[in-house]
Formats: C-alpha cells, structure tokens, sequence
C-alpha cells in the first residue's frame, strides 16, 4: 500500500537523483563543447539547481529526525553542513565562481549524490541491491576524500564506514535467514 511518507520520500529521492543528474550531464556536456572555457563559467551555468538541491539537503536532517527515514543524524549532518558552507563561500565569493576547482568540486559532489540517490529509492521500495549497497558505502570513499577538507572528512569517513559496517551487517543477517 502506497502511504504518504513512501510518496514522499521517494519523490524527494527521486527529486535529488534528477537534479544532480541534470547537474553533472550539463557540466560533461559543456566541457566537451566549450573545452577549458566552460570550467570559467560552471557555477553561472549549474549553481541556481546546485543550491536547489542543496538547500532541500537540509530537509534529510528533519527526515532522520522525524523518523521519516532510518539513518544516523551526526554523519548526514556531517555531510549535508559541509557541503552548504562550501557551497554558500562559493557563492559569497563571486571572484572564485570562475575558477576551475569549482568545477572539479561540483562534478565530485554530483558523482557522490549519483551513488547516492539511487541506492536510497532502492531502499524505499524495499528492493535494495548488494551490489548498490557496496557502490553506496564503499566506492564513494576515495572520491569522498578528494572532495573536502582533510579534518571533515575524517570525521564523516569515519562516521561513514561505521554505517557501512551497519548497514552490510544488517543485509548479511538478512540473508541468513532466508
């Protein structure tokens, strides 16, 4: 039976999945057209929907803590504080818009989320795979590490793979039993 709250966090999920989609197909596709010189203008081109999403980002701290979704606060919090305070530097500082490691930032967070999403509407429908699971809480890791400050990603590292470790144990359990 289709409830309130699996419509809702599905179409959020869904939402997220779209958006950064959209984010990082047009970032490929303006630099295989433009070259170097679309790396000068990706935040004019991509940030009004980065920070859509970004900003929606917040509501997955009130999902955790209203129950609505079954995950740990202090790590999302972690994940979702970091890339806003980044996200709102870049946006206060006009003159590092057109720099080219804001382009290499917003493709590594877009990679991320692309992990990421997918494997949450997986889970919302009841249907998740190992395989998703494995990508979720473990190919993310040296991507992860490129993408933020060294004393952050740590601490969410560290957070995160306590949740892998969770997270395999609970399907490990599951598969016993069947």
């Amino acid at each position: 039976m289709l409830s309130f709250r699996l419509a809702y966090i599905f179409s959020y999920n869904l939402f997220q999945f779209c958006g950064h989609t959209w984010i990082l197909a047009n970032n490929i596709a303006r630099f295989l057209t433009f070259g170097k010189d679309a790396l000068a203008d990706t935040f004019y081109s991509v940030g009004f929907v980065m920070s859509l999403c970004q900003l929606l980002s917040i509501l997955e701290l009130l999902h955790i803590a209203d129950g609505i979704e079954k995950a740990r606060l202090l790590p999302r919090f972690v994940q979702v504080m970091e890339k806003n305070i980044l996200l709102i530097m870049v946006i206060l500082l006009e003159e590092f818009q057109s720099k080219p490691v804001v382009f290499a930032q917003l493709f590594l967070w877009n990679i991320l989320d692309l992990l990421r999403y997918p494997h949450e509407l997986l889970c919302v429908m009841d249907t998740p795979s190992i395989a998703m699971l494995w990508i979720r809480y473990t190919l993310w890791i040296p991507i992860y590490i490129l993408t933020v400050a060294i004393e952050g990603a740590s601490v969410t590292v560290w957070q995160l793979l306590k949740e892998r470790h969770h997270q395999l144990g609970k399907w490990n359990k599951k598969m016993k039993r069947k």
